[in-house]
C-alpha cells in the first residue's frame, strides 16, 4: 500500500477507535459526560504525531457535524458546537498536536509519552473547554473549572493507560508510528540495551 494510503488508513483506525470509545458514558450534571473517548484522542496523538492526528480529530468532528452520533453517548449534529462541550471537542485538536509534538520531538521515553498526554490530552483540551462551557452555562470560569475537578483522576487514569500502550506499542510494532525515524531508533536503542 502506498504511504499515502497507510496515511488515510492510519488517520481512519484512529477516527474509528475515538468513536468506539465514546460509546460507554456517565452522565454528569453540567452537560460534559465521563467517556474513555479522549483515551482515543491521547493515542491518536502519540501514535499519529503532531500532522496526521488533528486529521484523525477533524475526521471525528467532521462526521459529528453532518449528524452521525459518533461523539460520547452518541451524540452528534451542529449543536454539539454550540453546547457546553464545543470547547473540550475544539480542544482535542490542538491536544493532540501538542502530544505529537512533544512525543516526536527525540523519540518515546515514559516520561515524554506522560508529560506529552498530560500536558495536550488534558491541560491544553481544559484550555479550550473551561471557558467555553463557562460561556454556554452563562456562569463564571471558576465555578466551570471547579466542575471539571470530577473529571481529573479518571483524566489521569486515561493519560496513564495511553503512557503504556504507546510504549507497549512502540517496542512491539515501531511501523505503527509511521514516518518518525526517531521513534523507530528510540526503539532499537532500548531493545539493544535490555
Amino acid at each position: 500500500m502506498p504511504d499515502s494510503g497507510r496515511s488515510i488508513a492510519r488517520i481512519a483506525i484512529f477516527a474509528a477507535l475515538i468513536v468506539v470509545l465514546g460509546m460507554v458514558t456517565i452522565p454528569l450534571p453540567g452537560g460534559v459526560p465521563i467517556t474513555a473517548q479522549t483515551l482515543g484522542v491521547m493515542l491518536a496523538g502519540t501514535v499519529l504525531g503532531p500532522r496526521r492526528a488533528p486529521l484523525a480529530v477533524l475526521l471525528v468532528l467532521v462526521l459529528a457535524a453532518i449528524g452521525l452520533p459518533v461523539l460520547a453517548g452518541g451524540r452528534g449534529g451542529l449543536g454539539v458546537f454550540v453546547g457546553p462541550t464545543a470547547g473540550y471537542l475544539l480542544g482535542w485538536i490542538a491536544g493532540v498536536v501538542v502530544i505529537g509534538l512533544m512525543t516526536r520531538s527525540a523519540g518515546i521515553t515514559w516520561g515524554r509519552t506522560a508529560s506529552a498526554v498530560v500536558v495536550g490530552g488534558i491541560l491544553v483540551v481544559y484550555l479550550f473547554g473551561i471557558p467555553v462551557q463557562a460561556l454556554v452555562l452563562g456562569i463564571d470560569l471558576a465555578p466551570a473549572a471547579l466542575s471539571t475537578a470530577v473529571f481529573v483522576p479518571g483524566d489521569l487514569l486515561k493519560a496513564a493507560a495511553a503512557t503504556v500502550l504507546t510504549l507497549a506499542l512502540s517496542r512491539a510494532y515501531p511501523p505503527a508510528f509511521g514516518d518518525s525515524p526517531r521513534i523507530e531508533r528510540a526503539t532499537t536503542d532500548a531493545r539493544t540495551a535490555a
